[in-house]
């Protein structure tokens, strides 16, 4: 089974790179963050005609949202407001077929402004206390669970193109890498970007827009895939996609592809 994640910024301006992408990588479920649009109006039609006819919406007009669309079937789990204030940033669903039993929860942690600093900005504080609210739920998984999505977190040095030059910058901070620290130690997470593309080789998943991204490579990490220790040794190969960033009009995120033998 083959499962990916990719943060789109935005499903329906981008509708024609997801069919794109599922046309070549054939994932059973592809994982949606940043779809930016409420539930009612999320295109369906193409997800249907290639067979994924199975989905899970959290979705919201114009900003965040999630979506969990498969091939396999699957029922609703849960959805959590770990930012509580409301925003559409995470759906969980429980496989049914192959794989049936495992939990896939799909995440959008938010990115947490421009300063490191709760005190000036208030959006920083919020994913902090994002992340600590994800640490007590995940203290608590019993069962075999896979939590992908946009992190907004790049962990190690070898995530960022320049591990000093970001130390103060939002998403590689000391303590926004401690505080996604514990939430991976809470659970035990297997970071399956780093089991099958060990660092320090590069492993970039997000590029600004800026037109120098690709001559500079000033990439980092921020997209992940995590499985639990039951499920983690059932993880056959890892990839990411980087080609899609090339297309016309693209996400500044890229997809990421893991296969497991369930």
């Amino acid at each position: 089974m083959k499962i990916a994640t990719w943060n789109i910024n935005s499903v329906r301006l981008r509708i024609d790179q997801v069919e794109r992408f599922l046309t070549e990588q054939a994932p059973d479920v592809l994982c949606l963050q940043e779809i930016k649009v409420a539930e009612h109006l999320f295109p369906h039609e193409m997800f249907e005609r290639l067979g994924y006819t199975h989905r899970a919406i959290h979705g919201q007009k114009g900003y965040h949202g999630v979506a969990t669309v498969s091939k396999v079937p699957f029922r609703d789990f849960s959805k959590h407001d770990w930012q509580d204030n409301g925003e559409a940033r995470h759906i969980g669903v429980e496989l049914l077929g192959p794989g049936q039993g495992m939990v896939l929860e799909n995440v959008y942690i938010p990115a947490g402004g421009d300063v490191a600093d709760r005190e000036v900005n208030p959006k920083f504080g919020q994913k902090l206390d994002f992340l600590e609210r994800m640490t007590r739920w995940a203290d608590r998984i019993d069962r075999p669970t896979l939590i992908v999505g946009d992190f907004n977190i790049a962990p190690l040095e070898c995530d960022v193109y320049d591990h000093k030059a970001l130390l103060k910058v939002v998403s590689h901070t000391p303590i926004e890498v401690e505080t996604l620290k514990r939430l991976q130690d809470a659970a035990g997470f297997d970071d399956l970007g780093r089991r099958f593309i060990p660092a320090p080789e590069r492993n970039y998943s997000w590029w600004s827009y800026r037109s120098y991204w690709r001559q500079k490579d000033q990439g980092r990490r921020l997209d992940h895939m995590w499985a639990s220790p039951d499920l983690a040794p059932q993880a056959r190969g890892h990839h990411f996609v980087e080609e899609t960033r090339r297309w016309e009009q693209p996400s500044d995120h890229i997809p990421l592809v893991t296969e497991f033998e369930l």
